[in-house]
């Protein structure tokens, strides 16, 4: 396995998603069905050039520096770049700072050195946007290409990862347990091996909820919020892949709530054939169209490869030449 074009796949994916979704952000999907996106677009709402990626990418871009930098996770150091990020244009596509989730600036200006980076992002009930869950790509490729997820403490270390990643901003249970479950995910779909998409989709949520199931105080994330989303089932309509792709359109939301967003991206892996197909159907589903663009497209990058990404939308991506080295260098931290 070539790990380095898997991180360009993960990444240049949700870089890509990003950006097709951000001409067209906040727009309703009837406008999409009037007026669909068949390429990369260029100013529209945020009247940015074509390739241009926001907050999504510059949070994830911001993450991997500081992993890599780093040698692993070192919270503070992370949200150290999401500050920089916000104060002074650091990890942005033309030095704008633009389209900033409320819950994630909150958190990010929450934090000061001495305070735990763990406990600044929001924990309430409307919390639960798709901040964290646009991010964590690179945290999901860090534990998927480094260990086996079928050992129950493999497992339970790269679930503890991502709930800290997600805390940094979106510390509500629900929020920590999408970004778990898109890291099953990532690790289902690096290591298909012939497997169907569905197959994948279908295995990741069974070990996730299997592990979530399981989970007792000694996992150092556990409080009753975790059970109640279990009791809830605020997941339930992904336990069934089969069942939830045949959903009908008109049933599928794409707005911020984070829920929302992940259901989003998988029922449109599902129901397309290659990366391209998959994050313009993505963005096309109109609302939060560069999120769920980003989220969408990091998965259609695994499942179908980086090759399978087109050229010409990767050639306008901005600092394009820069994102392919973090890409190299985080595939020698986790190889080292």
């Amino acid at each position: 396995m070539d790990k380095t074009n898997v991180i360009r796949a993960g990444v240049f994916g949700t870089v890509i998603g990003d950006a097709l979704g951000v001409p067209v952000e906040f727009a309703p999907r009837t406008m999409r069905v009037k007026d669909p996106v068949v390429d990369m677009r260029e100013y529209g709402v945020h009247n940015q050039p074509k390739g241009t990626w926001s907050d999504d990418s510059s949070m994830l871009l911001a993450t991997m520096d500081s992993m890599i930098t780093c040698k692993g996770m070192d919270y503070g150091d992370i949200m150290e770049r999401f500050q920089a990020w916000i104060r002074k244009a650091e990890y942005t596509a033309h030095g704008r700072v633009f389209d900033i989730g409320i819950t994630c600036s909150s958190a990010v200006r929450r934090y000061e050195p001495g305070i735990n980076p763990l406990d600044c992002g929001g924990a309430g009930e409307r919390d639960n946007g798709n901040g964290s869950l646009m991010r964590i790509m690179p945290v999901s490729l860090y534990d998927a290409l480094r260990s086996d997820f079928r050992e129950d403490a493999v497992l339970a270390e790269a679930v503890t990862r991502s709930h800290y990643a997600s805390c940094l901003t979106h510390r509500h249970p629900r929020s920590q347990m999408a970004c778990a479950i898109y890291t099953a995910v990532c690790h289902e779909l690096i290591y298909r091996d012939g497997r169907s998409i569905a197959e994948a989709l279908q295995s990741a949520m069974d070990l996730i909820m299997d592990y979530y199931s399981k989970a007792d105080v000694t996992a150092p994330w556990y409080d009753q919020g975790f059970q109640n989303e279990l009791a809830f089932d605020t997941y339930g309509r992904l336990r069934d892949i089969a069942s939830f792709g045949k959903l009908p359109e008109r049933e599928i939301k794409s707005g911020g709530y984070v829920v929302h967003t992940l259901e989003a991206a998988i029922w449109c892996l599902l129901n397309t054939a290659s990366f391209a197909e998959c994050t313009l159907k993505t963005v096309n589903l109109g609302d939060d169209t560069d999120t769920v663009g980003a989220v969408a497209g990091g998965l259609a990058g695994l499942a179908y490869g980086y090759e399978s990404i087109p050229k010409e939308w990767l050639e306008v991506i901005a600092k394009r030449e820069w994102i392919d080295r973090l890409c190299v260098d985080l595939s020698d931290l986790i190889n080292a």
